[in-house]
């Protein structure tokens, strides 16, 4: 039986995110998901920072490269907003490496471009 992390805190961001794709639907850009669900987000007492910028460390050293990721929310949930026809590998991957760099736990991916929710979870 696989252990889910942060079960509750991730049924929660879905929710919301599910809320949102309810009211709004599909074929809109990523930034107008993104302002509906901070909205979200308030409404239901979930705690996030909004585009938080973090940064790679290469070889002891932090690059002036700022990687920015959606959502962190709980302080330890990745969140990264797509509105695409389709999630493809290098959304994946670039989900994991925010993860990584942010050194934190769990990520979610959430494409709000399809006609339902699509979103996928990733421990790192």
């Amino acid at each position: 039986m696989e252990t889910y992390i942060c079960k509750g805190e991730t049924f929660n961001i879905i929710g919301a995110a599910m809320a949102v794709h309810r009211a709004l639907g599909c074929g809109f850009t990523e930034k107008v998901y993104q302002d509906a669900l901070e909205v979200e987000f308030q409404a239901q007492g979930i705690p996030y920072l909004r585009e938080q910028p973090i940064y790679v460390t290469y070889r002891d050293k932090q690059l002036h490269t700022e990687f920015i990721p959606d959502f962190i929310c709980f302080d330890h949930i990745i969140v990264e907003l797509k509105a695409v026809r389709e999630l493809e590998d290098f959304h994946r991957a670039q989900v994991l490496n925010y993860a990584k760099v942010a050194n934190k736990k769990l990520s979610l991916l959430i494409n709000f471009g399809e006609t339902s929710l699509h979103y996928e979870r990733y421990i790192v």
